[in-house]
């Protein structure tokens, strides 16, 4: 019985062990393995990276800057998403996406930092 390449069903020539036609078959196949993961991973970093670009312009020269929450909104931010939480001992939170963070102060107004 021939043995058969995983990705496109060819009989395969050669070594014993070799499972793929070439190089183009074995990429299909692990792109096609990886699709799903692949798909949210890329989605998730495009939000971060959004973020991140949002975070950067309201923060410029790396001066924070408080701001009302709805205009974060209205630029895209999406406040679901961020890399890190930092936690200060007087009680207050910033949400880190890379770099850039904020938190969030009274009258619905949002304080944008650079962690430097």
């Amino acid at each position: 019985m021939p043995r058969l390449c995983l990705a496109c069903n060819e009989p395969l020539v050669g070594r014993s062990d070799k499972k793929f036609c070439d190089d183009q078959c074995r990429n299909d196949y692990n792109n096609k393995l990886n699709s799903d993961e692949n798909n949210f991973m890329r989605n998730v970093n495009n939000i971060l990276r959004k973020n991140r670009k949002i975070l950067q312009a309201l923060c410029p020269n790396g001066k924070s800057s408080v701001l009302p929450k709805s205009k974060l909104i209205s630029k895209g931010l999406n406040f679901e998403y961020y890399t890190n939480v930092l936690h200060t001992k007087n009680g207050g939170t910033y949400y880190y996406c890379y770099e850039y963070g904020y938190k969030f102060v009274e009258n619905d107004e949002v304080m944008v930092v650079e962690k430097k």
